[in-house]
């Protein structure tokens, strides 16, 4: 009889706060050609003449505010959620990052060493993007190539408006919304370059390329991250209640001087301090676990950007991290695909774009 397993990936983090360990993890990172997906010769330069000589530094001391006594926060939450899930399920439960450790391929071999025959692969990020979810998957997909070619996949596709997630974001931040006490709640995503939207795009002439893409239905939406973003704030402030005057979606993280997803979270930050808002809450529903990006880029520099611009009250909602609704929603999809509900994959999708 087959044995099932599930396998959780999410990014990953550096082994520890050094400067050798957070250029080690860099480097790892901004090699892969769908984060960075200008050609080999270039990206190389790029990383190690521009980046690498001073950003492992920057990015040590960004950590070392956030880091526990135990470990990375990411590395930590995330083990939390694997345990979580595993006492929700009949089937063990693995866990692996796309970068550094514990690593993807260790992570298949523990299901393989455990007679494992049929896995779910579950990339914890519910939009769709090539330089998350795509090279999750991309990087899982080759380790099971290198280990065990017949080994039986299937993939948990974009969970961006499942109602199982937009249940589990709600709950998560109803302790933070339900008094009203706010001017403004920001959703902030993780931002990626303007032309990873229209690389994404199959049919190379709908993203960004027509006016109001993202609300005019089309095939390119399931694999445009900004349509994405915005569907799971349409369903958010649906299922909240929360009045069109309150809310807005913005873009953090970018690198580099190319045009990322626009409004940029920082810039717009400011400004609302600037207009007179006092009061804002920021979510991060692209995280599925709080992470530097949450715990330092939000929850610290966008804190000081926004008071010292006159804010006077600022919040990061956590992510979902191991909250109950979200695990709920976890072993509900591994219940679905136990009893068929999910297609089949023995290779990576075609929808898939090589860098």
């Amino acid at each position: 009889m087959s044995k099932q397993g599930v396998i959780l990936l999410n990014l990953g983090s550096p082994d520890s706060t050094s400067v050798d360990d957070v250029r080690k993890y860099l480097r790892e990172f901004l090699m892969d050609g769908r984060v960075i997906d200008a050609p080999h010769a270039i990206r190389w330069f790029l990383v190690n003449c521009l980046i690498l000589p001073k950003r492992p530094k920057q990015s040590a001391e960004a950590y070392a505010s956030i880091w526990r006594d135990e470990g990375s926060p990411l590395i930590l939450t995330s083990k939390a959620q694997q345990a979580a899930l595993a006492k929700q399920v009949d089937v063990p439960v693995a866990l692996g990052m796309r970068y550094g450790t514990p690593s993807t391929e260790s992570a298949l071999q523990e299901l393989l060493d455990q007679g494992v025959d049929d896995v779910l692969i579950v990339p914890m990020y519910p939009h769709y993007a090539m330089s998350s979810y795509e090279t999750a998957v991309v990087h899982v997909m080759d380790s099971v190539r290198k280990l065990k070619p017949d080994l039986k996949t299937t993939l948990l596709p974009p969970f961006y408006q499942e109602p199982g997630y937009i249940d589990a974001l709600v709950e998560r931040a109803r302790p933070s919304l339900q008094d009203g006490n706010f001017d403004m709640l920001v959703f902030s995503f993780h931002g990626i370059p303007q032309r990873h939207l229209v690389k994404g795009d199959p049919s190379h002439s709908h993203c960004m390329t027509k006016h109001d893409c993202c609300n005019t239905c089309h095939p390119a939406h399931a694999t445009c991250y900004r349509h994405q973003c915005a569907m799971t704030v349409e369903k958010f402030v649906a299922a909240a209640g929360i009045p069109k005057d309150k809310y807005m979606i913005t873009f953090q993280s970018r690198l580099g001087r190319e045009p990322w997803l626009q409004p940029y979270t920082d810039k717009t930050l400011e400004q609302l301090a600037n207009d007179g808002h006092k009061r804002i809450k920021v979510m991060c529903p692209a995280f599925t676990a709080d992470c530097l990006e949450t715990l330092e880029e939000i929850a610290v520099e966008g804190r000081d950007i926004f008071l010292e611009a006159g804010g006077e009250d600022f919040e990061q909602i956590p992510c979902l991290n191991e909250h109950a609704k979200f695990v709920e929603f976890l072993s509900n999809r591994v219940n679905a695909w136990q009893d068929g509900a999910y297609e089949t994959a023995h290779a990576t999708p075609p929808a898939y774009v090589a860098p």
